[in-house]
């Protein structure tokens, strides 16, 4: 993302941006809106609510800004609360080298994994093509998104 990391991590936790982002993807409903529980730290929680009315829980398990942050995912609702349990992220954010140009170039090389604890291993053959297919589409998705959002903003700024 052609951003500095602390650009790009503030807005991976901003509260406000953030859902706008995640659109989702299939079966993987989008973002309506994060509401944090306590100011991010590790063991903070951040209340969840998503395009269909759902609403999940975000326990922050990682936060060293602007490299890393990390959290856990719990209480899904059907049909993925049959297949998994829990979903740890990890999000890295690392500056990449440039060609010696300005900071206002500045690029960020963001890794966002995704880990799901399955029910059982029967849940293998139906969580996979869901977790695979459709959640890492919706996360690209989301970075492409990201990343026009933080080009976007860098482009008024010049002008």
């Amino acid at each position: 993302i052609s951003a500095t990391p602390e650009a790009v991590f503030a807005l991976a936790l901003d509260p406000e941006r953030f859902p706008a982002l995640f659109e989702g993807y299939g079966p993987i409903p989008g973002l309506r809106r994060i509401t944090p529980l306590a100011p991010p730290a590790v063991g903070s929680m951040r209340s969840l609510e998503n395009q269909d009315g759902s609403r999940l829980m975000e326990r922050i398990t990682a936060f060293d800004p602007p490299r890393r942050h990390a959290y856990t995912l719990s209480g899904f609702h059907r049909p993925l609360a049959w297949l998994a349990r829990e979903g740890h992220a990890d999000w890295s954010f690392s500056p990449e080298s440039g060609d010696g140009a300005s900071s206002a170039a500045a690029s960020t090389q963001v890794q966002w994994r995704y880990d799901f604890e399955l029910t059982n291993a029967l849940a293998w053959p139906f969580a996979w093509p869901l977790l695979q297919g459709f959640m890492r589409v919706a996360m690209q998705q989301c970075l492409e998104r990201m990343a026009e959002s933080l080009e976007s903003a860098w482009r008024r700024e010049r002008d």
